[in-house]
């Protein structure tokens, strides 16, 4: 039985439109809160963009957001758990930004920040929510507001590359990973979703055989391999696949409603 439901953002409920369509999909969560199941959304999205997507499905369980650097309640202004980074390390990657000329984004506090424009405004929209913060530079951010987690934009076939660069030089020291066919990101070392979906679990009391995750991307990877039943999406990457219980749908096939329906809805009739 199903106690915990995890579900990804992009490309489990969304498409790249970013917006929640199926009504299949909609349905399943519904009649699965419905049953006593707790739902919660895990992503790397900040809250605030996660909190109109959390209240638009009745979603009242606490969200895991940055990447699992976050649990917060959508009616709290207290996080149940925070993760920051280390304001001198950021600035090593900075560094390394401008070596690379990387398209840079900082996550601090409440707020995204960026000090160029490579875009057209409704990318930055799209991806970040909407007030993203621009500044001359985001070095002097640090001197003013924590850091949570930063990205750095890509076209797909650079992805590869920015990671390499990355861990070559900041392996051991912060968590980097794939989250999006554009995005390559550095989070606090240790933080995951996974680390976060246990940390949740026993916060409610729920075993880990009673947890079912369900994502898509490299950055899901921990929290399907820790689910006591963990699925990746048909649209999913290799490495999702590879480690998931089962493979679902892709997200235009309603894949994540179908999950929902055959582990936790037809299994508690």
């Amino acid at each position: 039985m199903i106690r915990l439901l995890a579900l990804d953002l992009d490309g489990t409920l969304m498409d790249d439109d970013m917006v929640i369509h199926s009504s299949r999909v909609r349905r399943a969560i519904a009649a699965a809160q419905k049953r006593g199941v707790v739902v919660t959304l895990a992503t790397g999205r900040m809250f605030d963009f996660t909190l109109p997507a959390a209240r638009e499905l009745e979603i009242t369980a606490p969200l895991i957001c940055y990447q699992g650097g976050m649990i917060r309640a959508p009616d709290s202004d207290a996080p149940l758990y925070r993760a920051t980074m280390d304001p001198a390390l950021v600035r090593e990657v900075l560094e390394q930004r401008i070596e690379h000329r990387w398209h840079f984004v900082l996550y601090a506090d409440d707020d995204v920040f960026l000090d160029e424009r490579r875009h057209l405004d409704s990318f930055y929209r799209d991806i970040l929510g909407e007030h993203p913060v621009w500044v001359e530079n985001l070095g002097s951010v640090l001197e003013r507001h924590e850091p949570i987690k930063f990205l750095v934009f890509v076209e797909p076939h650079e992805a590869a590359g920015v990671e390499s660069a990355l861990r070559q030089k900041f392996e051991g020291q912060m968590e980097i990973t794939r989250s999006h066919s554009l995005i390559v990101e550095g989070n606090p070392l240790g933080v995951s979703k996974g680390d976060a979906l246990r940390r949740l679990a026993a916060y409610l009391d729920v075993p880990q055989s009673q947890v079912m995750a369900v994502g898509d991307q490299d950055n899901d990877v921990s929290m399907i391999a820790w689910a006591g039943l963990g699925v990746a999406m048909g649209n999913g990457s290799a490495t999702t696949k590879a480690i998931a219980d089962w493979i679902a749908p892709p997200v235009t096939e309603d894949g994540a409603a179908v999950a929902i329906e055959r582990f936790v809805l037809n299994a508690q009739e």
